[in-house]
């Protein structure tokens, strides 16, 4: 079947979906978007990612052309035309067509562009195997500069580190703040386990607020682990007893080594492998039906 792209109330064949080379999104990054995932011929937490969604929108002052309800039935009829059951979404909504100037008051009207296709992040076997991350020497963007709760089409900060990974021949990287506190990686949230303690940094040291690290630590409380968002140091990682990573993208994955350190066991261990057992079955009975 071919793929077919949402933009601006139509569908268009994936060859032929396009947009202006004036528009602000691809000239200046000016824009936000979702990434979204469809199990089962439902889509995951639309309402939270949608909320997500505009709420990043409001922080740059981008006036969204359609409410939230429309933009959910955008989503569940780009699933439909794909004849997408199990797969992923990108919603993009751009500043809109202007001029070559920076001002976002030539852009009219914001552009939303929503694709629904598969897509693999990572092998399968680092899901069982588990992965190796290094620390990237790219820092996190500070919050005061541009906030990385505002989930914004400018993702250069994160490319720069993910460059660094395929340097290293590690799939992920830890990028730290200016403090020299762990944030998060190129794609993913980050968690370690000590014990029965979950710990994830808290948002206000440059976190994206990742729809799958809120699912994840909701079904760690009901295993009964302490689940905890305080900050924490490349220290913390290399001595966790486990580590795992969680995206939309990449669901969740363990880690088994950072810096050359081995994590635990070198092994995915027994905390994350029932974590991610519980969310893929949370994922099976929660969402929207396309």
């Amino acid at each position: 079947m071919e793929r077919v792209v949402y933009i601006d109330g139509r569908f268009y064949p994936k060859d032929e979906a396009k947009v202006s080379v004036f528009d602000h999104g691809f000239l200046y990054g000016d824009g936000v978007f979702e990434g979204i995932r469809a199990y089962g011929g439902c889509v995951f937490r639309l309402r939270e990612h949608l909320v997500r969604l505009y709420d990043s929108a409001k922080a740059i002052l981008l006036e969204v052309p359609v409410d939230i309800e429309a933009m959910a039935d955008i989503v569940l009829e780009s699933c439909r035309q794909n004849g997408l059951r199990d797969g992923y979404i990108r919603l993009v909504v751009s500043r809109g067509k202007g001029d070559l100037g920076l001002d976002p008051r030539k852009c009219p009207r914001a552009t939303i562009v929503c694709i629904a296709d598969t897509i693999a992040l990572y092998p399968e076997e680092l899901y069982t195997q588990g992965m190796r991350v290094m620390t990237a020497a790219t820092r996190r963007s500070g919050v005061e500069n541009l906030n990385p709760r505002i989930k914004s089409l400018n993702y250069l900060n994160n490319i720069l580190a993910k460059v660094e990974a395929n340097g290293s021949g590690c799939a992920e990287v830890l990028m730290l703040n200016d403090q020299g506190l762990v944030v998060e990686c190129t794609a993913d949230n980050i968690f370690i386990v000590k014990g029965r303690r979950l710990i994830t940094p808290p948002a206000w040291v440059g976190v994206l607020e990742g729809i799958t690290r809120g699912a994840v630590m909701g079904v760690a409380v009901e295993a009964g682990l302490d689940v905890r968002e305080e900050v924490f140091t490349r220290v913390d990682v290399w001595t966790a007893d486990e580590c795992f990573l969680t995206g939309t993208g990449a669901e969740a994955i363990p880690v088994v080594e950072c810096d050359g350190r081995r994590i635990g066991t070198g092994r995915p261990g027994p905390v994350v492998a029932d974590l991610i057992r519980r969310f893929r079955a949370l994922c099976g009975r929660e969402g929207v039906e396309i």
